[in-house]
C-alpha cells in the first residue's frame, strides 16, 4: 500500500490477529497511515490493502530499534493467547519481555504514545461476584494461569516501569467475539465446533464477552482520550453458557443441548484431555483454565471506559449473529442442514 497524506501515522502489533485486523481496517477508514508489525510467516493477506507491511518480531530487539521510528502512536496487540499446557516459555518471552523491547524502541525513538492490549485476566479477582474495576497495581500472584500472569507482568510494566517521556494506556478487553476471526480464536473454535456437531454438552458457568468491533473502537478512542498511566476495561455482556449455546441453536435451526456436564467431573478430567490433546497437536475445547475462568467472577465495569473514552457496545445477540454468520462463511459448508468443515488452502 503507498503511503497515505494524513496527520497521523500509526504502528499496529500484532495486525493480523482478531483484533489486529478489525483495528486496522477502521484506522484505514479514517484515513490514517497504518503500519502494520508481521512475522514472516503471518498470512498478510487479510490486512495488506489497509496496511504498509514491515517485517519483524518484538521478540527480536535489534529490528525493533529499527523499524519503530517516526510514529505518533503505537498500538501494541502483538502477543500469545495460550491457555494450554506447556507453553511457558513461550508465552514469557513474547508477552513479558516482546513488551519491554517495544516499549524500550518506542523510548530511545521518542514515539509519543503506545496503546497496550492486555486482557481483564491480568486484573484479581474479587470474590462473592462484586465489581471488578480498573487497578492500579498488579500481582501476577494473585491471577489464575500462566497466560495471565504474563499479562499481569507485561501490564504492570506498561503503566508503572515506563518513562514520563512516552505517555501510555492500557485496555482490558473481556472475551472477544465478532466476525473477522481469521486465526480461529479460542472462543470461535466454541462456535464453529458447536455448528459441526461436536459439542454436545454443556458446562456450568458464564462469561463476559464483548464484539471485537466495539474492541477496536475503544482502542482508537484510548489513543486520542486515555489519560496517560491509566487503564480501561472494555467489558460488554455477560450470558451463561447455556443461554449463548441456546441463542445458537435458536439462530441455526438446530437442537438445543441438553446434556449438562458437572463442574467437578470435568474439572478433574480436564488435566488428562489436556495431555491427550498435547500429545495429538491439537486443541482441546476446554482446559483446566478456561473451565475455572467460565465459572469465576466476570462481573467487569465499563463504566470508566463509557465515561472518558466514550465506549459503547454493542447488543451481544448482534455479535453472536455476525460470529456464527462469519464462521459459517469462512470456515464450515453447509449440506443439508448439517455443517462440514471447510478445507481452506
Amino acid at each position: 500500500m503507498k503511503p497515505r497524506s494524513t496527520d497521523m501515522k500509526y504502528l499496529v502489533t500484532g495486525a493480523t490477529g482478531h483484533i489486529g485486523n478489525v483495528l486496522v481496517r477502521k484506522l484505514y477508514k479514517l484515513g490514517h497511515e497504518v503500519h502494520a508489525l508481521v512475522m514472516q510467516n503471518d498470512d498478510i493477506s487479510i490486512i495488506e490493502p489497509f496496511v504498509t507491511v514491515i517485517y519483524g518480531d518484538i521478540t527480536d530487539k535489534n529490528r525493533l530499534f529499527e523499524v519503530v521510528k517516526g510514529y505518533d502512536a503505537v498500538f501494541h496487540l502483538a502477543g500469545i493467547v495460550e491457555i494450554r499446557l506447556g507453553k511457558k516459555k513461550l508465552l514469557y518471552k513474547v508477552n513479558v519481555e516482546g513488551t519491554k523491547n517495544l516499549l524500550e524502541a518506542c523510548q530511545t525513538n521518542k514515539v509519543k504514545r503506545l496503546v497496550y492490549t492486555s486482557s481483564v485476566h491480568a486484573i484479581e479477582e474479587k470474590k462473592n461476584n462484586q465489581l471488578i474495576e480498573e487497578p492500579l497495581e498488579f500481582n501476577p500472584k494473585k491471577v489464575k494461569g500462566y497466560y495471565a500472569k504474563t499479562k499481569a507482568i507485561a501490564t504492570d510494566i506498561v503503566l508503572n516501569q515506563t518513562s514520563k517521556d512516552l505517555e501510555t494506556v492500557v485496555v482490558y478487553p473481556s472475551g472477544i467475539i465478532g466476525p473477522y476471526d481469521y486465526k480461529l480464536s479460542n472462543f470461535g473454535q466454541v462456535f464453529t465446533d458447536y455448528l459441526l456437531g461436536r459439542l454436545t454438552a454443556y458446562l456450568k458457568g458464564g462469561y463476559n464477552f464483548v464484539d471485537v468491533r466495539d474492541v477496536a473502537d475503544g482502542i482508537i478512542s484510548a489513543a486520542i482520550k486515555g489519560k496517560d498511566k491509566e487503564g480501561y476495561i472494555l467489558s460488554g455482556h455477560s450470558i451463561k453458557i447455556k443461554e449463548l449455546l441456546d441463542y445458537i441453536a435458536e439462530y441455526t435451526h438446530r437442537k438445543k443441548v441438553k446434556t449438562k456436564l458437572a463442574y467437578w467431573f470435568i474439572l478433574s478430567m480436564s488435566y488428562f484431555a489436556e495431555f491427550i490433546f498435547m500429545i495429538m497437536r491439537r486443541r482441546p475445547l476446554f482446559t483446566h483454565y478456561s473451565i475455572s475462568v467460565l465459572n469465576s467472577n466476570h462481573n467487569f465495569s465499563n463504566i470508566k471506559a463509557k465515561r472518558e473514552l466514550g465506549f459503547k457496545t454493542r447488543d451481544i445477540y448482534t455479535s453472536i449473529k455476525d460470529t456464527i454468520d462469519f464462521a459459517s462463511q469462512h470456515y464450515l459448508v453447509k449440506v443439508g442442514n448439517k455443517y462440514r468443515k471447510k478445507i481452506i488452502n
